[in-house]
């Protein structure tokens, strides 16, 4: 099978790119995926051979694809601090054992970070090497908690959760118990008038944007930010199972404990390990690698959020290109947080939404902020 055809010279071009005209891409917005690797794997059903297309991020869940033994993942993102955090984990996974790895990440409680950064920084590039060269606190605290997201949530657990709740009662929600005794606990202990106040203020839509997400990342978002989050947060605590939740752990308690997102768990670090090589990083927008041929078809593609923060048009015009770029039977996963993005009309000949499959595993997903968790198959 020949490889895509180029894209067509009058392709529409307000895509990806879009976000990057109004959004400071200068530093490390998030240090790590906040986006669950176990329905997104699960979604793509990546094969031994295929081709992926990964969002960067921080590169958890770019990691996370090399477990299903793909030929090549290729990364790609906007911003030179994100791709400083994946080559950074690139190298951890190469010179650090497991237990070490997740002391650098800030996993787990650690007094020698500083010294396992040390060992990693020989096989970075120059660029990945400067940057976190000049980020000693960042790396003494753990690279898992260098971004603004993370900052946000930090933020969050110093100084509006004690309002709201001491440590022995977070600790408590953090606890296994069954879905009727979780359901107790929420509605008798946990969820007080202070708790819905308070989290209805931080989580609106200016402190978010001002603390922990860009601004212009709001461009396309209609309706109460706080209402939908808060409302995704009690699936979390009553629905799902806190005690297993890695994105609950970090926010609650800075750190992941036992509770450890896929691509840090003890039974993926050889697999990992063994395939990083396979990661090829690109610093561009998502449609320069689209519009690559020389890259052949691509089979799976994990989109992350990105069509948050562009416009319905820019969306479809990135769908676009997808299809062009992936032979039948290829997926893509994505997820909505606050705007509705998915397949248009006009593409309802190319892709076929698996909504059933979706909505099963919106229902697991751990990383509760989402609103909606989109995958759609090639026809």
């Amino acid at each position: 099978m020949t490889g895509p055809a180029p894209a067509s010279p009058n392709a529409p071009t307000a895509t990806g790119t879009e976000a990057a005209g109004r959004a400071d891409f200068s530093q490390v917005r998030y240090a790590q995926c906040w986006e669950d690797a176990d329905v997104l794997l699960e979604a793509l059903a990546v094969r031994p051979g295929d081709t992926c297309l990964s969002i960067a991020s921080a590169g958890d869940n770019t990691l996370s694809l090399l477990v299903h033994d793909p030929a090549r993942v290729i990364a790609v993102d906007l911003s030179a601090a994100q791709l400083a955090c994946l080559r950074l984990r690139i190298a951890a996974f190469q010179a650090l054992e497991h237990h070490e790895l997740l002391e650098l990440i800030g996993s787990v409680d650690s007094a020698r970070r500083p010294a396992l950064y040390a060992r990693c920084r020989t096989l970075l590039d120059d660029e990945a090497r400067t940057f976190w060269d000049a980020r000693p606190d960042d790396v003494g605290r753990g690279i898992g908690a260098a971004g603004k997201f993370e900052g946000y949530f930090r933020l969050f657990r110093r100084r509006v959760l004690p309002l709201v709740h001491g440590r022995a009662t977070v600790e408590s929600l953090l606890a296994p118990r069954d879905p009727a005794a979780r359901v107790q606990f929420y509605e008798q202990t946990w969820n007080t008038w202070r708790w819905r106040l308070l989290f209805r203020i931080f989580f609106s839509r200016p402190v978010m944007g001002r603390l922990g997400r860009d601004p212009a990342f709001f461009r396309y978002v209609e309706g109460s930010v706080a209402d939908r989050i808060l409302a995704r947060a009690r699936h979390a605590l009553v629905v799902l199972d806190p005690s297993r939740n890695p994105y609950l752990a970090w926010i609650l308690r800075e750190r992941h404990g036992t509770a450890l997102p896929h691509a840090l768990r003890p039974e993926n670090f050889d697999a990992i390990r063994a395939r990083v090589q396979r990661i090829e990083v690109r610093r561009c927008p998502v449609e320069a690698c689209l519009d690559d041929p020389s890259i052949g078809w691509i089979h799976r593609f994990n989109l992350s959020d990105i069509f948050e923060y562009m416009s319905a048009g820019a969306a479809e015009s990135i769908l676009r290109r997808v299809v062009a770029v992936s032979p039948a039977g290829a997926r893509l996963a994505y997820w909505n947080m606050l705007v509705p993005r998915s397949r248009p009309e006009s593409l309802a000949a190319d892709l076929e939404p698996l909504e059933s499959i979706a909505e099963a595993l919106h229902a697991r997903d751990m990383a509760f902020f989402y609103s909606r968790f989109v995958v759609e198959e090639r026809r």
